[in-house]
């Protein structure tokens, strides 16, 4: 089985790279832009059966506990759009794109396929810009009423949905969105515990 797994960064998957050798490993950059373009040029090279994305995420749930580990199901490019009057207006309220076109459904990008896993599910959204700004916060939170937040989930599941590769999307929890404070953060833990999952994923494929 070809295996790929992906990070933004190398220390997102470090421990798996250390512990696991039968996988090619690509760190795509940071942002949605770097994770397309490196990855679909990546996948122009071998076919892979399964594509897995490790790393951190924020938490707009608080019962999620930092250093927690999360499947993402379902991820949107969350601030392509416009902020008018306060409220933030999508590409499908701005009618610049249609809700249900491929591979969107009702505006989300949708991991339908099943792996061997008692992860939690978590619905994620994808921006560029991180901020402490509660107003922003607040906007996005109430819009997608997601679980988490990342810069590169809705990347994967994007080209991957287009080009019909079997992906995963896990996200160790390592702060709750809008803490800049990173002594607050839990990034060893959530490190360690993503990395310590997909492996035991990989082992069950």
């Amino acid at each position: 089985m070809n295996i790929l797994v992906i990070a933004a960064t190398e220390m997102e998957i470090k421990p798996i790279m250390s512990a696991f050798f039968e996988a090619d490993y690509l760190i795509t950059g940071v942002g949605s832009p770097a994770t397309v373009y490196h990855l679909l040029k990546k996948i122009t090279t071998k076919k892979y059966d399964v594509i897995l994305q490790v790393g951190v995420a924020g938490s707009f749930d608080e019962s999620l506990k930092l250093g927690e580990v999360v499947l993402v199901n379902s991820d949107c490019f969350a601030d392509l759009g416009a902020i008018e009057n306060q409220k933030f207006n999508s590409l499908f309220d701005l009618n610049l794109n249609k809700e249900n076109a491929f591979p969107l459904k009702n505006g989300w990008l949708i991991n339908q396929h099943q792996f061997n896993t008692s992860l939690k599910f978590v619905k994620g959204i994808s921006v560029n810009c991180l901020t402490d700004e509660v107003e922003k916060i607040t906007l996005f939170k109430e819009k997608y009423q997601a679980d988490i937040e990342s810069m590169e989930g809705a990347a994967l599941h994007f080209v991957c949905l287009q080009e019909n590769i079997p992906f995963l999307q896990i996200r160790g929890i390592s702060n709750f969105v809008g803490e800049r404070d990173k002594s607050k953060w839990q990034l060893k833990a959530a490190i360690e515990n993503s990395n310590h999952a997909a492996l035991q994923i990989i082992k069950s494929l």
